[in-house]
């Protein structure tokens, strides 16, 4: 792949990202601010909700990954899952530790860590691993 193309494809999961993360971000701030539910939880719900919409973006848009030449869908979603696991676990509890040692708002330290878990965690295991390109072998 070349060097301009890689840029392109990551500015697109970046688009991905920040849409996700925003449905993510609203949800959780509803979860917590209205109904009351613990930020830990409420980001829980939220990951799972933006989840559903960057699989879908990063699926047909970001990596084209729904071409007949790609892993399949369900294949792809199992890989997805555990990436989303990871990262709610990785947010939840980053969070709550800069929550609780800088003595922030969680909107606060949520955001900081998301940075971190998106870009270091995230892009890396979708693009390496859920929406892989097969190789190609030259015989």
């Amino acid at each position: 792949m070349s060097k301009l193309r890689s840029v392109f494809v990551f500015a697109k999961a970046q688009v991905s990202a920040f849409t996700g993360g925003l449905v993510d971000y609203s949800v959780m701030i509803m979860c917590t601010e209205l109904l009351h539910i613990h930020y830990t939880i409420s980001i829980a719900i939220g990951g799972i909700i933006g989840a559903i919409v960057n699989f879908s973006v990063n699926r047909y848009w970001t990596f084209s990954a729904n071409k007949a030449s790609q892993l399949p869908a369900g294949s792809q979603l199992v890989r997805f899952v555990f990436v989303v696991a990871g990262s709610i676990a990785l947010k939840s509890s980053g969070t709550y530790l800069l929550t609780t040692w800088l003595k922030l708002d969680y909107k606060i330290t949520r955001l900081m860590i998301d940075l971190i878990v998106s870009l270091g965690f995230n892009y890396v295991l979708q693009k390496y691993w859920v929406f892989k390109k097969p190789s190609v072998r030259q015989g």
